[in-house]
């Protein structure tokens, strides 16, 4: 697989990723540390890739946003830019929005299976009144 490739195959497979330098854990730069401190904000889970142990991926990576420094931040498979931006675009709110939706999104996943889960218990229940019922 080349570079290019595992490139592609990280933006489409990770919503939220930081070709970064260090770990989100361990952050080598401040810059780096930035853009993970204002992404945990919102918690998210964040994927990220050191590019300091691999000069040929850290050249691919710049050659494929057109972008020269680091950290590289995609969300959703589009590249936002660095932690000035993401910076910039938190303290816009722009972010807010798309975490209102996200949880949304989730919250609808979990009232759908409550629901369900809601309606077989109360299934059973009424199974047993009309049993109960007809004794």
């Amino acid at each position: 697989m080349s570079f290019d490739d595992i490139v592609a195959q990280d933006i489409k497979e990770n919503p939220i990723l930081i070709y970064m330098k260090g770990f989100p854990e361990s952050p080598m730069c401040g810059f780096s540390a930035l853009a993970v401190k204002v992404l945990k904000l919102y918690d998210v889970p964040i994927s990220a890739r050191d590019i300091l142990g691999d000069l040929n991926l850290k050249e691919c990576v710049k050659a494929h946003t057109n972008w020269p420094t680091f950290p590289q931040i995609f969300i959703k498979g589009e590249f936002v830019g660095g932690s000035d931006i993401i910076l910039d675009m938190h303290q816009a709110s722009e972010l807010i929005v798309r975490r209102f939706y996200y949880q949304v999104y989730l919250s609808t996943i979990l009232i759908l299976n409550l629901k369900g889960q809601l309606k077989d218990l109360l299934g059973d229940i009424a199974q047993k009144h009309e049993q109960k019922e007809s004794s």
